[in-house]
């Protein structure tokens, strides 16, 4: 990111001028941004639809959530083959 100048030295039609390029820049990162969540929550979906099949097929198991729960807030402590 680049620093800003000395505003002081800028006209006002300078200031205009970097306000509507900034603008056009944020405008695009928004953009990108939209489209890169979307693409997110594709193959997010496509996911969840495999593990929907699988579960169905008796290929695979859903997780024991609260054993995950218990995981995630250090309840439990996960034995380590480090012995």
């Amino acid at each position: 990111m680049e620093p800003l100048p000395d505003l002081s030295t800028l006209t006002d039609d300078d200031l205009r001028i970097m306000i509507r390029e900034l603008e056009k820049e944020e405008d695009e990162i928004s953009f990108r941004r939209r489209v890169l969540h979307g693409r997110i929550d594709i193959l997010r979906a496509e996911l969840v639809a495999r593990l929907r099949e699988q579960v169905s097929a008796g290929e695979a198991q859903l997780a024991d959530v609260e054993r995950l729960s218990e995981i995630l807030t250090a309840k439990t402590v996960v034995p380590t083959d480090d012995a």
